[in-house]
């Protein structure tokens, strides 16, 4: 069993980025190497923009290379939770963009011919619950009526023919929710940024930041200084204590992914047969879809503790008790890849992007990263061009933080979870 992302591991092998030599100075510096990062020195460098993006690790190493590969449509809270905050018309834009981010992450594939397995699969939202599927009947109303979007409702005996599993009540079926390869795709993405320009150095983490007087930054690197008019901090859940002001209005949660042997094309195909990306509705849910070779990745919030060796095998196993408990039939299938990772929450569960004393930044993707850190690399290239209007998440302030002292490390996530786990078990 590897303990490495299957995503990281089955893609294309990365060149060395590290050990070269840092520029003067940039027009723009990007501090991160994962999805928001790559697409903001990627956009801004196609405006001709001298960019320097500085990776702690490897491109891809946090977020971005081990998630569950999903494209999915949707807001976090829902959109009559969107709506009752702020207003209809608000709440449209915001799912617009939200919509409009997986078009983007499309259009960049093909521009750019990035091999990555991209396909609109649809996203079926699973009902855990019989109340929950009568929360999906209202949403599918909701979404046709006041939203321009268009889903199935399926119920219990039709979910037969997209997923062989009597474990849940329904589903609602978004279309246009995409698949794809994310280690192969955040490679294209770097190779593409490179191509437009951009400079990527490895294994050099960003150490501090240095407001200038006169405008700009000095960014302080491990490997030497160099200075930025206009920076951007692309961190999300991987900021670590040289932008304290973020770690605060984050909650950095562990997700933990496990993928079975290969199954072969007949036996994976039974299991969902139309190749969905699945998301179930239990407070501490699982996603679930197929691999382009044919095995199935099961992930979820196994455990409300950091990822290292002995945690993620500890959530492996508790995920494959639970991929079994949904599919008896893959009880003695081996698990080949086990890991973890973390994913930016903001206390509001929405994404947040702007600027804050000149630094540009986007983050707080809960859960959303793939397509939305895509979308919001392009909206902050546009804003630090000088079009603040292009910001779909403009005006929505970071909450003010309600934990008192609360400096990035979130010490109450196991109450928080044993609290939700208690709530699923309550059929």
């Amino acid at each position: 069993m590897k303990q490495i992302p299957y995503w990281l591991d089955t893609a294309p092998a990365l060149p060395d980025r590290s050990g070269k030599d840092l520029p003067d100075e940039a027009d723009v510096v990007v501090i991160g190497g994962g999805l928001t990062g790559l697409s903001t020195a990627y956009h801004a460098a196609r405006k001709g923009a001298r960019v320097v993006l500085v990776e702690k690790d490897k491109v891809g190493s946090g977020a971005s290379g081990r998630n569950g590969s999903m494209c999915t449509q949707g807001l976090t809270i829902g959109v009559g939770e969107a709506r009752k905050r702020y207003g209809q018309e608000r709440a449209r834009e915001l799912y617009d963009a939200f919509r409009e981010a997986v078009d983007v992450v499309e259009e960049i594939t093909r521009t750019e011919r990035i091999d990555c397995d991209f396909h609109r699969a649809g996203r079926l939202g699973v009902a855990f619950k019989p109340q929950h599927f009568e929360g999906m009947r209202a949403t599918q109303r909701d979404l046709a009526d006041n939203f321009g979007h268009e889903t199935r409702l399926l119920t219990r005996a039709e979910l037969k023919s997209e997923l062989n599993s009597d474990y849940y009540h329904g589903a609602l079926l978004d279309p246009l929710s995409a698949a794809l390869h994310v280690g192969k795709y955040v490679h294209g993405l770097a190779e593409a940024a490179e191509r437009a320009g951009a400079e990527i150095h490895e294994r050099n983490a960003a150490t501090g930041l240095t407001r200038l007087p006169g405008g700009g930054f000095v960014v302080e690197t491990l490997h030497g200084t160099i200075r930025a008019k206009q920076v951007m901090a692309a961190t999300d859940a991987y900021t670590d204590k040289a932008m304290p002001w973020f770690r605060k209005r984050l909650i950095n949660v562990g997700s933990f992914i496990v993928v079975t042997e290969p199954l072969g094309e007949e036996r994976a195909k039974s299991l969902i047969p139309n190749g969905r990306l699945v998301v179930d509705s239990k407070n501490i849910g699982h996603y679930i879809r197929l691999t382009p070779d044919h095995r199935l990745a099961f992930g979820g919030r196994a455990r409300f503790a950091p990822s290292n060796p002995a945690s993620d095998v500890k959530s492996g196993d508790i995920l494959k008790r639970e991929m079994t408990e949904i599919f008896p039939q893959l009880a003695g299938v081996r698990i080949d890849y086990v890991w973890g990772g973390m994913v930016g929450f903001s206390w509001d569960r929405l994404p947040h992007a702007g600027e804050t004393d000149g630094l540009y930044y986007s983050m707080g993707y809960c859960g959303h990263g793939v397509q939305m850190a895509t979308y919001m690399g392009r909206a902050v290239a546009e804003m630090m061009d000088g079009r603040p209007e292009a910001n779909p998440l403009r005006g929505l302030g970071f909450p003010k933080v309600p934990v008192p002292f609360y400096n990035g490390t979130p010490w109450f996530l196991p109450f928080g979870g044993a609290y939700y786990k208690a709530k699923d078990k309550l059929r």
